[in-house]
Parts: structure tokens; C-alpha cells; sequence
């Protein structure tokens, strides 16, 4: 069990640092709100300590050593971390989940680019549709359908904070959109670091990010009904707050250099009530033949390791420690060159 003063502490860090998430954990059951709070304050510290630090090769290599330290059952002397490790012990949490949030870190510290929307899916699947398997995990949900179409939520909800932070973003010299869309626009993506500004072409792309988002939202409502009853009006809330920051990114014309797409107290307030509504639809509702639909290719990995019901490494955990190779490389200042299975990119340190 969560000792009730680290719970104290991950319920503080979330209040301030991840408001949607917060106002969404509300109408979660108490039973699930706490570890749930709990996960999310460990992600959050765990991003926190990649993206504030100037050495950010040096913090995700310290991260791997506290997620070992945690599943070795003697988690670094912090509430985050010890809240953490009580939820591996408690719910038998597949050590692949955090370890894919931990390598998408990891390609955010050697500013990793993205040729295609499927490469994009595949950093969204580890930073954001892991910890949505790891909820399903939290749920005691293991079933395949339902874990994909938690991934699909994962997937949509990180291309929409992608929309929301282009410009803040571009300012930090970092780049998530598809460079291949960057090609099609005729924009060189450098000359769009250098100098950000909103255009057309980049108003094209966004438009065309939050759409992929919308089809991957209405996938991912299917798997809703597969959820504890108590559990749905929780998810129903993320998935309406987090798709209100897309519908806010249109209605600022897709500015989302100049301006950050912001919503009110008021408008959480109403998706809040919203999701109550849906959640009480769903118990009278007919099962979606969408729930069967097949997991996103690069999310298939999360699937199958959180329905394992096993805190253990799975095959795929061999990129992780090439990728954590080349980390240390960077970091003692050796040159070497990775080929990336998944990507089939080239990348030189």
C-alpha cells in the first residue's frame, strides 16, 4: 500500500504540474484515484527530470537506475518513487510499460525527429499509450481489446499536446511533426526553428495532426464499455479535456506558435459533466464492434506486454538498452552510429 505522506506528495505534484489530468482524476473511484494519482506523479517526475536538466542524457540514465532501484523493491529514498514501487508490488506492473515511457525520454534527450506520422505514433505509444496501459493495469484490466483501445486514447492525446506546443516547441529547438510533412509543405524545418512563425502550410499540418487524433479518439471510446463501470466516467473526462485542447488549437485558426491553446475552468467543468453522462449511457449501450479492431502496429508491444500479467522485460526491451547505449555513449563523448530496427533511420551521435 501507498504510504498516505508520499500519497500526499504525488497528489501535490499532480495539482499543479498536470491540471486536466487532476480535474479528469476526480471521477475516478477513490480505490483507483490514489494509485493513479501516484503513476501519473511518478511520469511526471520522470519527464520533469529529463526536459528541466541541460543534461539530459545524464537524467534519463538516472531514471533507469531508479526504475531498477523500484522493481528491485529498494526505490530511491523520494515519495514518487516509493509510491511507485508499492504499485509494482500491488498490481503486478509489467516492467515494459514504464520502460517504453523511459526510452521515449530517452529519444527526447538525442532530439529525436520523426520522418513519418508512424514513426510519431511509436514516440506517442511510449510516452503517453504506455501509461494508458499502465491505468488498464491499475483497473485490473488485461484484456487485448481493451488495452488497444486504451493505447489509441494514449496515441491521440499526445499528438493533440503536440498540436497545442509547436511554437513553444520550436523555441526549445525541438521538432515532433512529421518531417515528411514538412517536404510536402515546402518548408526547410530549420529555417522553421530559426524563426517560428504560423503560416498556411503550417496550419495544414496541424489541421491534419488533429484529425488523426479525432479518428484515434473515437477508436479508442469503444474500450470505455470494457472498463470497470466506476472507472468510465475517469477516462470518459481525459478523453473530452484533452480532445477541448484540440478543438481550442482550431479555433485559434491552428496558431499554436504565437499563442498556447488554453482551456477554462468552465469548459473542464462541462466535459467533467459531460463524461458523467456518457459513462451512464454506456451501461445501456450495445458493445461497439470497434473494440476488436486491431491495436496500432507500434502499439502492439504495450498490448501484449501488459496483458502478460508478469513485472518482467519482453523481447522488445533490447531496443531499449541499444538506445540506453547509445545515451552512455553520448554521454562520455564516444562517436558511434545506431541503426533503429523500428525506424530504419540512421542516427549519428
Amino acid at each position: 500500500m501507498i504510504d498516505p505522506r508520499d500519497m500526499e506528495h504525488c497528489v501535490a505534484a499532480i495539482r499543479h504540474g498536470s491540471r486536466s489530468f487532476h480535474a479528469a482524476s476526480k471521477l475516478l473511484p477513490r480505490s483507483l484515484r490514489d494509485p493513479a494519482l501516484a503513476l501519473y506523479a511518478f511520469c511526471r517526475l520522470a519527464d520533469d527530470a529529463v526536459d528541466l536538466q541541460p543534461n539530459k542524457s545524464e537524467a534519463v540514465l538516472r531514471l533507469q537506475e531508479r526504475l531498477d532501484m523500484a522493481y528491485a523493491g529498494r526505490p530511491q529514498n523520494a515519495p514518487a518513487d516509493r509510491a511507485f514501487a508499492a504499485i509494482i508490488a500491488d498490481f503486478e506492473m509489467p516492467r515494459a510499460l514504464p520502460e517504453a515511457l523511459l526510452e521515449g525520454l530517452a529519444w527526447d534527450a538525442m532530439g529525436r525527429r520523426y520522418s513519418t506520422l508512424s514513426e510519431l505514433r511509436a514516440y506517442s505509444a511510449r510516452v503517453a499509450s504506455a501509461v494508458g496501459a499502465m491505468m488498464c493495469v491499475l483497473m485490473r484490466v488485461r484484456d487485448g481489446d481493451a488495452l488497444a483501445r486504451a493505447c489509441d486514447l494514449g496515441v491521440a492525446m499526445q499528438l493533440t499536446n503536440i498540436a497545442r506546443d509547436v511554437g513553444e516547441d520550436a523555441r526549445e529547438g525541438r521538432l515532433y511533426l512529421p518531417l515528411e510533412w514538412f517536404d510536402e509543405a515546402g518548408i526547410e524545418p530549420e529555417d522553421f526553428l530559426a524563426a517560428p512563425h504560423p503560416s498556411t502550410q503550417m496550419a495544414g499540418m496541424l489541421h491534419r495532426l488533429l484529425r488523426e487524433a479525432d479518428d484515434l479518439y473515437a477508436r479508442s471510446e469503444a474500450g470505455v464499455a470494457a472498463l470497470p463501470r466506476a472507472c468510465r466516467p475517469g477516462i470518459y473526462a481525459a478523453r473530452h479535456v484533452y480532445a477541448g485542447i484540440g478543438h481550442q488549437v482550431r479555433g485559434a485558426g491552428y496558431d499554436s506558435v504565437t499563442r498556447r491553446a488554453m482551456t477554462s475552468t468552465r469548459q473542464k467543468l462541462g466535459w467533467l459533466s459531460l463524461a458523467m453522462l456518457r459513462a451512464g449511457a454506456t451501461y445501456v449501450m450495445p458493445r461497439s464492434a470497434m473494440i476488436y479492431a486491431r491495436p496500432l502496429p507500434e502499439c502492439a508491444f504495450l498490448v501484449d506486454a501488459a496483458a502478460a500479467r508478469a513485472p518482467q522485460r519482453g523481447d522488445w526491451s533490447d531496443t531499449l538498452y541499444a538506445t540506453m547505449a547509445q545515451l552512455k555513449a553520448r554521454d562520455t563523448g564516444r562517436g558511434f552510429a545506431l541503426i533503429d530496427g523500428d525506424a530504419g533511420d540512421r542516427y549519428r551521435a
